[in-house]
């Protein structure tokens, strides 16, 4: 459960992403949820100086295809990629799958590249819970993922 607002954050501490190139693959599923997510990692990334231009957005069905369209942008030569979806509870198990598949997709894609993947898919129990975190009373979650890109594209630039 979200405690704290997840669009705060010290923005001093953040590195200048001037010179980055990102790539964001958003799903179409739940969009009312995921185009907040986007705007809320754009919105991130454009104040901190990365240029417009190197946002590059693609969009994908689902979640689950969040694996291959990350997999597809690493090739776009960007510094990391942040992947938006959200997952809503219904009354099957296809929610545990989704949400178990995404996340160790981006966990393989995090060890078997050198490109930073952060995971920005929220698996929530019920819509207000994805409301409450894509722009809410809990903040954004895409601001979230843009501060952890920007962070992780400088550790890969310098390390």
């Amino acid at each position: 459960m979200a405690t704290t607002n997840l669009s705060a954050y010290d923005k001093a501490s953040i590195p200048n992403g001037k010179q980055f190139r990102f790539g964001i693959v958003v799903s179409e599923w739940n969009d009312n949820i995921t185009q907040g997510l986007l705007e809320g990692a754009k919105s991130t990334l454009l104040e901190h100086n990365v240029q417009p231009d190197n946002i590059l957005v693609w969009d994908v069905p689902g979640s689950y295809e969040l694996i291959y369209g990350s997999k597809k942008m690493i090739a776009q030569n960007v510094d990391a990629v942040i992947a938006i979806g959200s997952v809503i509870q219904g009354e099957t198990k296809h929610f545990d799958f989704v949400c178990d598949a995404v996340a160790q997709g981006v966990k393989d894609l995090n060890v078997t590249t050198d490109t930073p993947v952060i995971f920005c898919v929220l698996t929530d129990n019920t819509m207000q819970q994805a409301i409450d975190r894509s722009g809410g009373k809990h903040g954004n979650k895409g601001v979230e993922a843009a501060v952890a890109a920007l962070k992780m594209a400088t550790l890969r630039k310098n390390a």
